[in-house]
Formats: structure tokens, C-alpha cells, sequence
């Protein structure tokens, strides 16, 4: 069976770029009668956000998606939020270093630190230089015995090359000297992201990942892991980022909101939001512009994604959000009118002005603009 899944970080709002990659998540295991998970990945306790999950959980459903298997409905596989799983990732990481393929690190962040100085003074790649890696085993016991802080790292084998089939970009290979050490276990019992994710995507079963591209660099360490527990690692698709709108650079918050949520708050609808993402790296097979998510869910394959970032293009956008507000009924469209009509427009009015607009009106934040003549004075 297909099981796909996201797994977001309650770390803030959930970003335009993560739930066009939920989409595909949740279009291809319905295309296959799959399942598709939600996993909360709240590791890194320092950056959480309070009230974050919620909210993610809850702009997913405004823009009209569910999920099989989740935080808030369990599943076979719950729980599914990762700190409620703290025991099995600290037995997962113990079992590594039995195995001789991970050890105990003494390391200071002071030592660590100044490592990465002296590194990146040298122009060399920032990485771990082993210091621990083969202490005698009498010594990594007293020293825990004692108490003293340890992180568990991943034990790279560098003379081997690191394989795995992308679904997008083909056959990838690494060397197992230019990857570093990876932490698996942080002193506070807490997993890396690495090490938890290939834990629970294992034991969840997920056959297919799609994932963003900056993933493809940590994939090998994943690799390795898979092979380290002796499991079956799943299909990996790595989807290339959305640039800026003005096709420079990765899409950020520092050139605008780029938010999920902030999208619906500015007046563009979730069927419209659903279709852009659609249309981004990949083609409807008869070439349409405008179809459903049932549509979408029928053709979709992650091996048509285009390798080549693409624009956000909001000019695009807000043309597309123009015709599914054009196909509305003007009742309907007055309900959705509702949040952005100001207090000096009565109801009465706004809906008297509704189909003198209708077909101008490409954002629900546009009303106001569009309207304000009929019930303000006219400044000169």
C-alpha cells in the first residue's frame, strides 16, 4: 500500500511551500488508494511555538485537506506527535552503537565551536573530526557512568559510496568521506531530525517520500540508517523550491508573507490556492490550467515534476483565484465577502454591489477598492 505523509515542525505558521508539498503527499496516496499521514515533528523544543500545532492542523483543513492517520485522530501507528515517542528513538540509537555503527560523542559545544572556526578559516567543510569515534570502550562507560553529557553520532563509513534512486532527478551517489558524523541522539534525550524521522517513517510504514530539495543532502545519512537497521528504505522524490516572485531566490519571509494562512486572509481561496500549487513544476497531461483536486489526485505522478525551480508567479495567481471567484454564485460569493466587507458598507448594500464587481473582482480583499465610491465621499 502507498503511505505518504507530512511531517511539519510546530516551529510557526505553516508556509505556502510546505502545504503545496502536503498536496502532492496527499494527491499521490489517494491516486493509489493509499493513506495519507500527518506527524507532528516537534524535536527541536528550543524553536516550538505555542499554540503552532493547532494552528497547523487547522489551516490544512481550511484549504480543504484530511488526513488518514494523525495527532489528532490516531491511527495504528500513534502516537503520531514525536516527542510522545522520546523511549523509542533513545533504544533505536543504543541498538546503533551495539552494532558498532554509532558511539557515544564527549564533545564540548565550546570545543565544537571553535572546531568550526578553525575549519572554516582553512576554507574546509565544517564537519566532525572524529575525536570520539574510537574511544575505548572501558572509557565511554566509566565516563557515562559519571554522568558526563553525551550525544550519539552516526558512525559514516568513509570508504563506501552512498546510492539512492530519486524519483525526479535519477540515480544519486555520495561518497561516505564528504558526510559528516550526524548527532542521532542529543544530551537531552531528544532525537535529530535524522534519526527520528527514519525511525518513525519505518515503523509508519511510508513507502513514498516527497520531500523539498534541500532534503537531498541529508538523504545519504538516511540511507545509511536504513541499512544500519536492516530495513527497506522507501521512495524518495525531492521537489525543487519555489523562488520569489521576482524569480530571485529561494521564496522567504523577508520578501513578504508567505504563510499559508496569510493567503486565505488576504482574500485568495483554497480551491484557487490548491490549483496553483497544482500547476507549479507540473503539467496536466491535456495542458488545462484550471481543474479539482479529484482531477489532480487521478493524474498526478511525482516522476513528471519538472528539476527546475519555479516562480510564484502571483500575477498568475491572482488571475487563477479571479475564475474560481467568477464561478461562484453571487449568494455564495457574498458569504465568502463577508470578512473583508467594512463596517460602513451595510450587507444590504454589499450584496446590491456584488454583481457590479463580480467579474473585476480577483481577490476578496479587493472589495473595499472596487466598492468604497458607492458608500464614502469622492475626495479631489
Amino acid at each position: 500500500m502507498v503511505r505518504t505523509r507530512m511531517a511539519p515542525s510546530p516551529t510557526g505558521e505553516i508556509h505556502v511551500g510546505s502545504m503545496a508539498m502536503l498536496l502532492k503527499n496527499y494527491a499521490f496516496a489517494k491516486k493509489h488508494g493509499g493513506k495519507f499521514i500527518l506527524r507532528i515533528e516537534d524535536t527541536d523544543q528550543t524553536r516550538e511555538v505555542p499554540g503552532a500545532v493547532e494552528r497547523i492542523l487547522r489551516v490544512v483543513k481550511a484549504y480543504g485537506l484530511t488526513w488518514d492517520e494523525g495527532p489528532d485522530i490516531g491511527g495504528p501507528y500513534a502516537p503520531y506527535t514525536q516527542s510522545e515517542r522520546l523511549p523509542l528513538y533513545k533504544q533505536r540509537a543504543e541498538q546503533l552503537v551495539e552494532q558498532g555503527q554509532a558511539y557515544y560523542c564527549f564533545c564540548t559545544r565550546e570545543r565544537l565551536e571553535k572546531l568550526r572556526e578553525e575549519q572554516m578559516a582553512n576554507k574546509q567543510q565544517p564537519k566532525y573530526d572524529g575525536r570520539c569515534r574510537a574511544l575505548d570502550p572501558a572509557e565511554v562507560t566509566d565516563r557515562l557512568a559519571k554522568n558526563e553529557p553525551a550525544v550519539i553520532r552516526l558512525k559514516v563509513p568513509k570508504n563506501e559510496q552512498i546510492n539512492f534512486t530519486d524519483l525526479i532527478r535519477g540515480e544519486i551517489s555520495v561518497s561516505g568521506k564528504d558526510i559528516d558524523d550526524q548527532v542521532l541522539l542529543k544530551t537531552d534525550g531528544f532525537p535529530t531530525y535524522h534519526l527520528a524521522v527514519v525511525v518513525d517513517d519505518n515503523a509508519m510504514q511510508i513507502s513514498h517520500i516527497l520531500r523539498g530539495e534541500e532534503w537531498i543532502s541529508s538523504t545519504p545519512k538516511h540511507v545509511l540508517l536504513y541499512k544500519a537497521f536492516g530495513w527497506q528504505p522507501p521512495i524518495f522524490a525531492h521537489v525543487p523550491i519555489f523562488l520569489n516572485p521576482d524569480g530571485k531566490g529561494k521564496m522567504s519571509k523577508r520578501k513578504g508573507e508567505v504563510s499559508a494562512q496569510s493567503f486565505l486572509d488576504n482574500g485568495y481561496l483554497p480551491e484557487a490556492m490548491l490549483n496553483f500549487f497544482m500547476l507549479l513544476g507540473w503539467g496536466h497531461p491535456e495542458q488545462k490550467e484550471v481543474f479539482s483536486l479529484d482531477e489532480y489526485c487521478k493524474y498526478f505522478d511525482p516522476a513528471d515534476i519538472s528539476s527546475k525551480s519555479v516562480v510564484f508567479d502571483l500575477v498568475k495567481l491572482q488571475w487563477l483565484n479571479g475564475v474560481y471567484i467568477r464561478t461562484l454564485s453571487e449568494s455564495a460569493l457574498f458569504e465568502k465577502l463577508k470578512p473583508f466587507i467594512p463596517s460602513d458598507c451595510s450587507p444590504e448594500l454589499a450584496k446590491r454591489i456584488i454583481p457590479l464587481i463580480h467579474e473585476r473582482l480577483a481577490i476578496l480583499s479587493e472589495f473595499e477598492i472596487l466598492s468604497s465610491f458607492f458608500y464614502r465621499d469622492i475626495t479631489v
